[in-house]
């Protein structure tokens, strides 16, 4: 296999593909539930390069069908909501949320061979604001445990953001954990007030450091779990510290990050993606109507495209440069500086122009591992993270989390501490700077 046949591999993600079987072996998020409220107008959705309709039926449970009725193709998205199902509006015909057609009106009898007919149809769970589809193969297995997904529906806020490039380069940008040192160094990291906001950031309140937050404090190192990959970022303190960062790559598509928050980049096609932003609090409900106002004026639905985008170039002000932001684009959203770079590489980044560093090693990892569960598909395995029995139904090694630690502790032994305690992956109250603000650098 050449070097580019490899990352085809990990970026064709449409039907009859591996990395499209693969994602299709995993439940996936098909739409926020507020897109899809009681009694709303059916849904057009694309995922994995396959044109669908969502839709509640009378009892309000969600189900997603081909778009196209299987009668003459019309588009089910202006179907008929009624009798427990969808009807097309070009002859009647009536499907369930499993596919069936249950009548032909136009047909003797109401269509005498209506049960022959099975609609394309993928089943859906809904949880934590997220309509969530199981696109392939066999029985379902189990929807994951995360603990977004246990947390009471109050405590948890989703939200989705519209990228104009392939899912993997958002999902690789996840595990670069260097970058935030860069694009996302702002001067709110210069004038935070505690040694976890602020460690040993380099810089003044009039003049950012052209080498970013903390020039050559910091290195990237990683250790392998059974859901992906645990990466971390360490700085040097000095005074016998030092900063961690950490995060968890979830095969296939899922980075958890901390502050207790979760980005999942679902393909829509090979070269635009949805990141749902999924983010929840153990300890205490959201605000979410605070929070759905903050998210409207920087990813408005119904489309939720970015109000910076690469149409007016992100909106990138290069005054800021000098000691607002690094990347002189508006430190109010730093998603923006995130597509300013995933989007930048293009439509699908070329991979083999890439110089890779010692900092990069954990995304040559991450590839190397999707790559291995693309094997084990094709070999008859079921990849990493697929669970079929309730009783293993749970994820205490997922870690995200920062920190500063002594310089005797060893990360990994930090984040065993946490596990330990139940405390890998928690929330914060200040979750709406995670979602619409500032990052940690």
């Amino acid at each position: 296999m050449t070097e580019e046949e490899h990352y085809d591999l990990l970026t064709r993600t449409g039907p009859g593909t591996p990395c499209g079987a693969l994602l299709r072996r995993y439940w996936q998020p098909a739409a926020l539930s507020e897109e899809l409220p009681p009694g709303g107008a059916p849904l057009a959705v694309k995922l994995l390069g396959e044109e669908l309709v969502l839709f509640r039926d009378d009892d309000g449970r969600p189900g997603l069908l081909g778009l196209h009725c299987s009668h003459r193709g019309a588009d089910l998205s202006y179907g008929r909501l009624e009798n427990r199902g969808l009807r097309c509006i070009y002859h009647g015909w009536l499907y369930d949320i499993r596919g069936r057609c249950l009548d032909q009106p136009g047909e003797p009898g109401g269509g005498e061979n209506r049960g022959a007919i099975r609609h394309p149809a993928y089943p859906c769970q809904e949880r934590a604001g997220v309509i969530f589809t199981y696109m392939g193969p066999g029985e379902p297995p189990l929807l994951p445990n995360f603990d977004f997904v246990t947390a009471p529906e109050d405590h948890v806020f989703a939200t989705k953001i519209f990228s104009e490039c392939n899912y993997l380069q958002g999902n690789e940008g996840n595990i670069d954990l260097l970058h935030v040192s860069f694009l996302h160094y702002t001067e709110q990291d210069l004038r935070a007030d505690n040694a976890v906001n602020r460690p040993g950031v380099h810089g003044s309140p009039e003049a950012l450091s052209s080498r970013g937050s903390a020039p050559t404090m910091e290195r990237i190192e990683a250790e392998l779990v059974e859901v992906g990959l645990r990466v971390c970022k360490i700085r040097n303190l000095g005074s016998n510290q030092q900063y961690i960062r950490v995060g968890t790559l979830i095969l296939p598509n899922l980075y958890a990050f901390p502050a207790g928050g979760l980005n999942w980049h679902v393909p829509i096609d090979d070269t635009h993606h949805w990141k749902y932003v999924i983010s929840f609090d153990k300890d205490k409900p959201y605000d979410k109507e605070a929070l759905r106002r903050n998210r409207d004026r920087l990813t408005p639905p119904p489309d939720y495209k970015p109000i910076m985008n690469r149409a007016n170039r992100y909106l990138q002000d290069r005054e800021f440069m000098k000691a607002k932001s690094y990347s002189g684009i508006g430190p109010t959203y730093f998603a923006a500086q995130d597509l300013c770079v995933t989007e930048g590489a293009g439509p699908i980044a070329d991979r083999t122009q890439e110089h890779l560093m010692v900092s990069d090693a954990p995304v040559v990892t991450g590839r190397k591992l999707l790559a291995g569960a693309i094997r084990d598909i094709q070999e008859g395995r079921d990849p990493p993270g697929i669970v079929r029995d309730p009783g293993l139904n749970r994820f205490p090694t997922i870690v995200a989390t920062s920190a500063v630690i002594p310089h005797t502790v060893h990360w990994k032994d930090h984040c065993r501490m946490l596990i330990a305690d139940g405390r890998g992956w928690v929330g914060r109250p200040d979750l709406v700077q995670a979602i619409v603000g500032q990052s940690t650098p």
